[in-house]
């Protein structure tokens, strides 16, 4: 995922359910100011201690919140890991609060209307300009 991100300066990521914020520690190790949201208290306990461990305090972030309810509009990389029936409510969202020129990475699913422009292994990138706006 990272990698296929193409990570350029000083990007801001984001991961959505970030779990045990493996995601979140790579993108900030690759450059990028990182930041996840997570709802699972444990998850995100583990996810700063492994940031901490990591040496990366100050570069990635955990959120102990429901992505849902967040405003995505800042984030120039969006990561997703979610099941099949989300993605659907997930393209809304984003279609309401991507900024231009930024892209979705999603682990796994696709999004219904929208075109993905690279594949490879089982990841799928997304360009913000491609978003379906109807």
């Amino acid at each position: 995922m990272v990698n296929m991100a193409e990570i350029k300066g000083d990007e801001i990521s984001v991961d959505l359910g970030s779990g045990d914020g493996r995601v979140v520690i790579a993108f900030a190790e690759k450059g990028a100011q990182a930041h996840g949201f997570e709802i699972n208290p444990f998850l995100v306990l583990i996810s700063r201690i492994n940031i901490r461990r990591a040496g990366l305090k100050g570069k990635a972030f955990i959120h102990w919140k429901n992505f849902w309810k967040a405003d995505l509009s800042k984030f120039d990389i969006i990561t997703v890991f979610q099941v099949d029936f989300a993605m659907n409510e997930l393209e809304n969202k984003l279609k309401k609060e991507l900024k231009p020129g930024s892209k979705v990475i999603s682990n796994q699913w696709t999004f219904p209307n929208w075109k993905y422009s690279k594949y490879e292994n089982g990841i799928y990138v997304y360009d913000s300009s491609e978003l379906p706006t109807k």
